[in-house]
């Protein structure tokens, strides 16, 4: 399966009998799957089936998709409504006897409000259902090109993550090489700073000192913390290789990179070997940051 990003456009129109319809739908990064649905009034008999096809293509993403409706080519209709025209009349004769006016004339009377209305012709319920289902299938195709420029940015998104976890495996590399992490290095460095003590006051007890320098020495061995960045740099090429909906546990990969990272300056003990745990978190929030595009 491919890699696919969260971000998206696609529109699309059609014609079903006297209606045109046009769906657009965007989309953006999102924990989840979250559709937001703008249908026109009395169309929401589509919105269960539009939802399920949503869910059957996309995984996660905050999408907002919007149909607009128009029916053309339909004869106009005038209605009356009768019930309030012959309330207006009666009031009017019962006021007459007490006001002084001239008698209502028909326009006036007609362009009250509620006394007639002019709206399309009546549909039928066939020309609706087929309608209703028209851009109901037009919203899959549409949904079919957002997939589509989704992959699209997905490919190339999987070529920056790539690129890099290369970055990231060639400074966990660097690290490994660094001469101030060997053990002979550290000895000396240890042995020098004990010396150094030793040499300042008599109070130090030499046994302890030795004990202790041991112990620090343990603690700056960063040896679990390449370890654990290479496994999770080639479980990540793994799941880029794999594609799909892969992004949650892509995070999560570059939350432990991160850790490691972390870790790895704590313990640092050397100047080239600080650095170098330095560009290895800018690299991981770089890898991070595009992480959050990825479905």
């Amino acid at each position: 399966m491919a890699l696919s990003s969260m971000t998206g456009f696609a529109r699309g129109h059609g014609v079903s009998g006297s209606y045109a319809w046009a769906w657009e739908i965007k989309s953006v990064n999102g924990k989840g799957l979250d559709l937001r649905l703008r249908l026109p009034a009395g169309w929401d008999a589509i919105e269960g089936p539009v939802r399920a096809r949503a869910a059957e293509r996309l995984a996660r993403g905050s999408v907002q998709a919007t149909l607009t409706v128009e029916r053309s080519g339909v004869v106009p209709v005038v209605r009356i409504n009768a019930a309030v025209l012959q309330a207006i009349l009666t009031t009017v004769r019962q006021l007459a006897p007490r006001v002084e006016a001239s008698p209502p004339s028909l326009d006036g009377l007609l362009s009250l409000k509620g006394v007639m209305e002019v709206g399309d012709a009546e549909e039928s319920e066939e020309e609706r259902h087929g309608a209703e289902a028209s851009a109901t299938a037009g919203f899959a195709e549409v949904l079919g090109a957002l997939s589509e420029m989704r992959q699209r940015e997905g490919a190339a998104l999987g070529r920056v993550l790539t690129s890099r976890l290369g970055e990231i495996a060639a400074l966990a590399e660097r690290a490994e090489l660094t001469p101030g992490r060997r053990p002979e290095a550290i000895r000396v460095r240890l042995a020098e700073q004990v010396a150094t003590l030793l040499a300042q006051s008599d109070r130090f007890d030499p046994d302890r000192l030795h004990q202790e320098a041991i112990l620090i020495a343990t603690k700056a061995d960063v040896r679990e913390e390449l370890d654990r960045l290479a496994a999770h740099v080639g479980q990540a090429r793994l799941l880029i290789d794999q594609g799909g909906a892969v992004g949650r546990r892509l995070d999560f990969l570059a939350q432990e990179l991160n850790r490691e990272a972390n870790t790895l300056c704590a313990k640092a003990n050397d100047v080239e070997l600080t650095n170098i745990g330095l560009e290895l978190k800018a690299a991981v929030e770089q890898f991070r940051e595009q992480v959050q595009n990825v479905e």
